[in-house]
């Protein structure tokens, strides 16, 4: 009868014995949890980073583009701050779509009093996601953003 008892002391202090496993739990439930903390903060940098290059880029290229002196150098000089806004802040400008538009009239863009909207999106991969895969969810979030700038009632092509 002795021999049991032993085995049954025996097992009631393994079930109870918990040392050494404090430490375990805490490195697994760390790296469980800073996983995907660390990606979320990956992620959202970067969508901070987009978001912030395509909305100065559309401001400045606006502001540049009513301050031109002839619509040609004001496309031009406008497309040059773009793609300089969005490298600043490690964004393709190839990747950019950029729409100008022009009111009252579509046609002249420096008109007096006239306002000029420079628009542009791009879309931002997901950090850590290859291209090559294909899956139902997208792997890349839109920005869009615009800016409107009015041409000065002083304005004459020099």
């Amino acid at each position: 009868m002795r021999p049991l008892r032993r085995w049954s002391d025996l097992r009631h202090a393994l079930r109870h014995d918990e040392r050494g496993s404090a430490a375990l739990e805490f490195i697994m439930t760390g790296v469980i949890l800073l996983v995907p903390l660390v990606y979320l903060i990956l992620t959202m940098a970067q969508l901070q980073a987009s978001a912030l290059a395509v909305e100065g880029a559309a401001r400045q290229a606006a502001r540049i583009y009513v301050q031109s002196a002839t619509p040609e150098t004001a496309a031009d000089d406008a497309e040059l701050a773009i793609e300089f806004a969005l490298a600043d802040y490690g964004v393709d400008p190839d990747t950019a779509r950029i729409d100008v538009t022009c009111l009252p009239v579509a046609s002249d863009c420096l008109t007096r009093r006239g306002f000029v909207t420079v628009a542009i999106e791009i879309a931002v991969s997901l950090p850590l996601a290859p291209a090559a895969v294909s899956v139902d969810a997208p792997l890349s979030i839109p920005l869009k953003a615009s800016a409107t700038q009015q041409v000065s009632r002083f304005w004459s092509a020099g």
